[in-house]
């Protein structure tokens, strides 16, 4: 199910002059087709549009109405899965395993989440009585839409990042402008097909613009029309777009990097750990922000957990996503591709243990693959333990105690998610505690959920996206004071 065009002010269109860029499949490496490349003047027009639905519309007043639309948006994505996954797989070289969650079956879920949401929010709270200068006040305080939100998305998870930004900030009441990244355009723009198709989303309160010239996508953060920004991508753009945004003061909500640990205590199961651990390391290719890829590991089990480790890394199955039987896919394209193996080198240089991996896979002259790999004895201060690499690599490194273990896993720029994996509940809850990261797996744990928030702490990010704190990114905040008469 491919649609290559712009969706602007309830509108399918061609991009300005008809100019188009095209999309390359991961899998093949060969263009599969087109996509509309927007120019500043199409940005100028959806940011138009959308300003002019939340000024004019009834959008951010009628609850019923967004949370009707968000479940007509989610049963014509059931209705058209079987197509949209298709176009997935070739798009972004989503496996089965990914297409089941957050490639698309988990990723829709946010839709009727939201709904409820609308439904069930607190709108209003009574902050009781005060008295102020003796004069007596009633008061309450009121939540609304934010305004118009710029949403600007990667390409690892693009349908579930996509809807988790789109479907808090509709609910919320907002409108928004959604600039997917352009290696996944198609993800995004089946989108706008389904909303026009579909669904009685008023014109202008959802926009989809599709573009490689970054400048167009940094007019989101530039322009006074739009009230906030929400950012999923690295730690290096976030940065470039809070500064493009602080002229005029706007809300920016970032999900960044991250350099996740694993700590495993000598009392584990490292059997479970092993294949958790290839099995997280190895989704999507390693592209993802939240995946551990530091494994920290008590002296006195690391070389049995190295060799458990390498030999489940080894047996995960990998190629063509049309292959049910192939759990990891290709790297997203050939910039990925060649930072991916540039890290192997340097993980090398820096004098780290090529336990296993590290090459194209032999035979497969075609698409973006890379081995699963794992490096032992990798110092906590290199390169290779410090920069987030978004490829299926893995960091082993020894630790003593759990205060080397807690200082190592904190111990980056980066304060995502982390895991921890102990028989003892008190022990891993006294290492949770002492651990800067926004989410926490312990002893197999899975936090992944629509109504769980998600973000970083420290370089990894600001805000929380999902959950009701993803719905409160998207609101403002007004208190009214009501006199009371003697």
């Amino acid at each position: 199910m491919i649609e290559e065009r712009l969706y602007v002010d309830g509108q399918l269109r061609v991009a300005e002059g008809g100019r188009t860029y095209e999309n390359r499949s991961p899998v093949t490496e060969m263009v599969i087709g087109l996509a509309a490349d927007a120019s500043h003047r199409d940005m100028e027009d959806a940011i138009a549009a959308a300003r002019v639905a939340f000024d004019s519309t009834s959008w951010s007043s009628d609850r019923a109405l967004r949370a009707r639309c968000l479940r007509q948006l989610h049963a014509s994505l059931e209705r058209n899965a079987a197509a949209i996954k298709e176009t997935t797989r070739v798009e972004v070289g989503a496996t089965e395993p990914a297409l089941e969650t957050v490639q698309f079956n988990t990723a829709i879920k946010h839709l009727l989440y939201a709904a409820d949401t609308v439904e069930t929010y607190r709108w209003e709270e009574d902050l009781g009585d005060t008295k102020f200068l003796g004069v007596p006040s009633r008061r309450k305080l009121l939540r609304e839409a934010a305004g118009v939100a710029g949403c600007i998305t990667p390409w690892n998870a693009p349908m579930q990042v996509n809807l988790a930004k789109l479907t808090a900030a509709l609910g919320a009441g907002c409108t928004a402008v959604l600039k997917p990244a352009p290696d996944t355009p198609w993800t995004a723009t089946v989108l706008g097909r389904l909303i026009a198709e579909d669904t009685d989303i008023p014109a202008g309160v959802l926009n989809i613009v599709t573009t490689t010239d970054n400048s167009v996508a940094q007019l989101l953060a530039e322009d006074p029309r739009v009230d906030l920004i929400s950012f999923t991508g690295s730690t290096a753009v976030g940065r470039h777009l809070m500064a493009a945004a602080a002229p005029t003061i706007k809300r920016v909500f970032l999900e960044l990097g991250g350099k996740s640990a694993c700590i495993v205590c000598e009392d584990a199961d490292l059997d479970a750990v092993a294949t958790m651990t290839a099995y997280g390391s190895c989704a999507q290719a390693g592209q993802g922000c939240s995946i551990n890829t530091r494994l920290l590991v008590h002296r006195s089990v690391y070389e049995e957990m190295v060799g458990k480790v390498a030999s489940a890394f080894e047996a995960i199955t990998y190629g063509d996503p049309a292959d049910p039987r192939n759990y990891m896919g290709p790297l997203i394209n050939q910039k990925q591709y060649d930072r991916v193996l540039n890290y192997i080198e340097i993980g090398k240089r820096e004098g780290a243990r090529l336990v296993t991996g590290g090459r194209r896979p032999p035979g497969m002259a075609k698409g973006y693959f890379v081995e699963p790999t794992v490096f032992a004895d990798v110092d906590p201060a290199s390169r290779l333990a410090q920069e987030e690499i978004f490829g299926p690599v893995l960091c082993v490194i020894p630790f003593d105690d759990d205060d080397q273990a807690v200082e190592i896993a904190n111990g980056t720029i980066y304060g995502l998610a982390a895991q921890v994996e102990s028989a003892s509940r008190e022990r891993a809850d006294a290492l949770v505690k002492r651990l800067r990261a926004g989410v926490i797996n312990v002893n197999g744990g899975a936090y992944h959920a629509p109504d769980t928030p998600f973000g970083g702490y420290k370089q990894s990010g600001i805000g929380r996206e999902m959950g009701v704190l993803g719905f409160d990114e998207y609101t403002e905040v007004k208190v009214v004071a009501y006199g009371i008469p003697d």
